[in-house]
């Protein structure tokens, strides 16, 4: 099994053009997962701006779906300003746009304005919360990578009333491995994607749906986060009509400190 660091390392040196495998266990239908292709976009930005301007924003369109195989990304500097690092990246294959991102980079600022974030709602701890397993055949390939413990509304396809969903969320990776991989700004973009759309509840049987665009904010700085924490997220319904729903999203660290908000459009098939 390639797990998510195994693959983001072929990323390894600034340059404005990659070309990079993407492994089949990482499959969503006939797409690739989509949170692997915005944080290998994301890392290959990250590579190429200063470490001193930390990412404050992501917006990606998801233009068409990633085959797994062969994936080139390229990388563009917009401008470079005094504090404000503007970087686009793009995801092709065969020439094809099948994802675009747009990242902000800043560094930090001096400001007389500080209100803290509120801190994550009640949950249940994640061993008292009800696990999704991994099916073959039923669930998404790329969710064989990831633990999920559901703390907030239902599983999808419940035809539940509930319009919020979410839990407890970390990379499921080989113990030795745990110890030197800490989430960071990148594998935090995989695991704020890999929950299901939260619209996916209300349905009473299996239906397709797909996200559409999606922008994430970040609350810098993120503190360092050991792999073996959990993460908490927790979706709610803005609103749902003519096949196309928005929701928003928060994600906090096992500590309760709030380290992104999530928008997302999502396209439905039913």
């Amino acid at each position: 099994m390639s797990n998510y660091h195994n693959t983001l390392s072929q990323l390894s040196t600034a340059q404005p053009n990659y070309r990079i495998e993407i492994p089949e266990s990482w499959g969503q239908g006939r797409a690739t997962f989509g949170g692997l292709i915005v944080s290998l976009l994301y890392k290959a930005m990250r590579l190429n701006v200063a470490q001193d301007r930390l990412i404050r924003t992501v917006s990606v369109s998801f233009v068409g779906p990633v085959a797994r195989g062969a994936l080139d990304i390229e990388v563009t500097i917009l401008r470079a300003g005094g504090s404000v690092t503007q970087v686009e990246a793009k995801a092709l294959q065969e020439g094809q746009v099948q994802c675009v991102v747009l990242a902000s980079f800043g560094a930090k600022r001096d400001s007389e304005l500080n209100i803290p974030a509120p801190l994550a709602p009640d949950a249940k701890p994640p061993e008292d919360c009800r696990e999704m397993p991994y099916i073959p055949g039923v669930l998404p390939e790329f969710t064989q990578h990831v633990c999920y413990r559901w703390a907030f509304g239902d599983m999808p396809f419940s035809n539940s009333k509930h319009h919020e969903m979410g839990g407890w969320i970390r990379f499921k990776q080989p113990e030795e491995e745990l110890q030197h991989q800490p989430v960071d700004e990148a594998a935090v973009l995989s695991l704020v994607d890999a929950w299901p759309p939260a619209l996916l509840p209300l349905y009473k049987k299996p239906a397709p749906a797909s996200s559409l665009s999606w922008y994430i904010e970040f609350i810098q700085p993120i503190e360092a986060i050991d792999a073996e924490s959990w993460l908490l997220y927790k979706a709610d319904i803005d609103q749902v009509s003519s096949g196309y729903g928005q929701t928003h999203a928060q994600l906090w660290s096992s500590d309760g400190e709030l380290i992104a908000i999530s928008r997302q459009t999502i396209a439905v098939f039913a």
